[in-house]
């Protein structure tokens, strides 16, 4: 938003959006709540209360009786509109114990619940480390815990990046074991020793390079009201999704939906969207997984013969 054709600068810009958040979630604020957010002057405050009307006279008035200002019928979002999953994700934060409530700007929290089996925490050591092999080019020794809970002897790995996919965050690296790229689930990863300048480069992991459209659709088993129903819940235009993707992350977000599913086989309830080229996508991923694999054979093989 401008005012007056010039860009608003960001600290006034963040005072302007917490006045229109506190409106949003708790339909009210105070002068003193804004300057005791930011630390500024009351004349400051007033100030900003004075920019919000001038953008968003409609939003709110003030109340004499409660002395604040309060929400309006005509409130519509000004600045926090196009961002306001971030705040729903702050309720979670706050119900996992990621975040302290006063690290937000919830004066009030509404009721909510997070259903989740939970995870233990990332120990900031590791993931520590793990930066600054990405950032610097180095190669790990990690001790690494498999998926049936036993330790693993210390295996090299090289990391060049991280990702995140159904509540979970990896590692992408290269495995000096396997001579290939692969993930590493980030909380499996117990401890970091020793680190060296990595030997492969990242460029040679096709499968994380390549970026294809996974082309995703409602199922065509369910009734047609039904499938306008799933095309509106997941913002699909003309009936149809396309959701750019790694080739290397393709895969976990076909196992969290069903997508890598054959239509047909679970009921349309249990599958509301199919992936329309799955046959292409699982394709591309192992013929780009084969593609690294084999660069990576012969770079092997011309050092074992100098």
């Amino acid at each position: 938003m401008e005012d007056g054709g010039e860009q608003l600068r960001w600290g006034v810009r963040r005072r302007l959006e917490f006045i229109d958040f506190r409106l949003f979630w708790d339909g009210r604020f105070n002068r003193s709540d804004l300057a005791d957010t930011f630390g500024i002057s009351t004349q400051q405050a007033s100030a900003d209360i004075a920019q919000y009307e001038k953008l968003a006279a409609r939003n709110l008035r003030y109340d004499r009786a409660e002395k604040a200002y309060t929400r309006t019928e005509a409130f519509s979002p000004a600045f926090i509109g196009e961002t306001i999953e971030r705040y729903l994700l702050q309720l979670v934060a706050i119900e996992n114990r990621w975040m302290r409530p006063e690290d937000t700007w919830f004066d009030t929290i509404p009721p909510v619940e997070v259903l989740t089996l939970g995870r233990r925490s990332t120990d900031p050591t590791v993931l520590l480390r793990v930066l600054d092999a990405i950032s610097k080019k180095f190669e790990i020794d990690i001790e690494y815990a498999s998926l049936t809970g036993s330790i693993q002897p210390s295996r090299a790995i090289a990391p060049h990046a991280l990702s995140h996919s159904a509540g979970r965050w990896y590692v992408r690296a290269w495995s000096r074991e396997h001579n290939d790229f692969r993930d590493y689930n980030l909380n499996r990863i117990l401890s970091v020793s020793d680190h060296r300048p990595a030997s492969v480069d990242p460029a040679l992991d096709f499968e994380w390079v390549h970026i294809i459209n996974l082309v995703i659709i409602p199922n065509p088993e369910l009734a047609a009201e039904h499938q306008v129903r799933v095309a509106a819940e997941h913002g699909m235009k003309d009936g149809r999704l396309i959701r750019p993707c790694r080739l290397s992350l393709s895969f976990y977000l076909m196992s969290e939906y069903n997508l890598d599913v054959e239509p047909g086989v679970l009921k349309p309830q249990k599958q509301q969207i199919i992936l329309q080229n799955r046959d292409e996508v699982t394709q591309a991923r192992a013929l780009s997984r084969k593609m690294s694999i084999e660069a990576l054979a012969r770079i092997s093989a011309s050092r074992s013969s100098t």
